[in-house]
């Protein structure tokens, strides 16, 4: 019995004390991502990371300066910096009428380039993934530039696009899929990469990859379950079924479901909405609020409570906190720097 018990106490305090080199290692990254007091900070954005858009050129993606409006109509890809009420919101506008916004390596290429610009950018609060191509959100990969492809560069390909599609899933800040069209494999990888999803009554989605006898390579395989329960997504993968926005908020793969206006942006009106919600919110408590949820689901809940606690320190020591707290006391909006 006293044998017995020794072990168990013996691998309870291995357990108690993996958790606390799990929490610390968390801890660690809050510091580095965070540029709170006390911890290494990373490279702030100036007013030129600001303005910045993605533009081609001869030799491909460039970066380039210059406010929304400026950005050229032809781009892949369109990275529009909002203004005035809605300063602090970024959208990700995916433009490729001729492929149906299909998944190629440009695209993917500027995606990568906005994205990593994004993550260091203190300035963004919300990002919002939406298609400027009416009636379309993104149909999967490009299949005409997939059949070009050796079999041998396919696999890193693919590769590639999970990587860009993790680095969505991993932004600090949180980020809206608006879904006003059709979201087919990658498409819909994509999507569900964000950490909420809106779409138009008459927007198609699902993971039809197993019609082409592959199977979802960007993370479907593993966020979809995660996001409607196992049997679910098995089943919709097993059969590649598609199905409508009324069908997808019924399970829980989307949040808000909408008719469509004659404009063809209800979803995108929606996830503005949504992102005006979260504009007047404690930005360094927005960034730690996403990722105590998403680690601690990653984990037990007595691990996922150590997580948050670890979370909720990073917020103590910020000028934010004592902000809030003298408006409230004063009866007048917090005026949050992030700090």
């Amino acid at each position: 019995m006293a044998a017995a018990a020794a072990t168990a106490s013996g691998a309870l305090g291995a357990l108690q004390a993996s958790r606390a080199r799990l929490v610390a290692a968390w801890c660690a990254r809050l510091g580095l991502g965070l540029g709170l007091p006390g911890s290494v900070t990373s490279t702030r954005a100036g007013p030129a990371m600001w303005a910045q858009g993605w533009a081609p050129a001869a030799g491909g993606a460039v970066l380039r300066r210059g406010y929304s409006s400026e950005v050229n109509a032809e781009n892949e890809l369109r990275v529009r910096y909002l203004e005035e009420e809605n300063r602090g919101i970024v959208v990700l506008g995916i433009n490729r009428a001729h492929a149906k916004n299909a998944i190629s390596k440009n695209l993917i290429k500027m995606l990568s380039k906005a994205v990593d610009a994004l993550k260091s950018d203190k300035k963004v609060r919300t990002i919002i993934v939406r298609s400027e191509v009416p009636g379309v959100f993104c149909a999967g990969a490009d299949l005409k530039e997939r059949v070009k492809m050796h079999s041998s560069e396919v696999g890193p390909f693919v590769s590639k696009i999970r990587a860009v599609v993790n680095d969505i899933a991993n932004l600090p800040v949180p980020t809206i899929a608006a879904i006003d069209g059709l979201a087919l494999g990658g498409g819909l990888e994509l999507a569900l990469a964000c950490d909420i999803r809106v779409a138009a009554s008459c927007a198609k989605m699902g993971l039809v990859e197993t019609k082409l006898a592959i199977i979802p390579g960007a993370g479907g395989t593993q966020r979809l379950p995660r996001t409607i329960g196992m049997s679910l997504a098995k089943e919709l993968i097993f059969s590649a079924r598609v199905l409508d926005g009324q069908e997808a908020k019924a399970i829980g793969l989307i949040s808000h479901v909408l008719e469509q206006n004659k404009e063809g942006d209800a979803a995108y009106r929606k996830a503005l909405d949504l992102a005006r919600e979260f504009l007047p919110q404690g930005p360094v408590a927005m960034r730690v609020a996403k990722l105590a949820i998403n680690q601690g689901m990653e984990v037990d809940l007595v691990t996922g409570l150590a997580i948050e606690e670890a979370c909720y320190a990073q917020t103590i020591p910020t000028k934010d906190r004592l902000e809030g707290l003298l408006a409230f006391k004063e009866k007048r909006p917090p005026r949050y720097k992030g700090e």
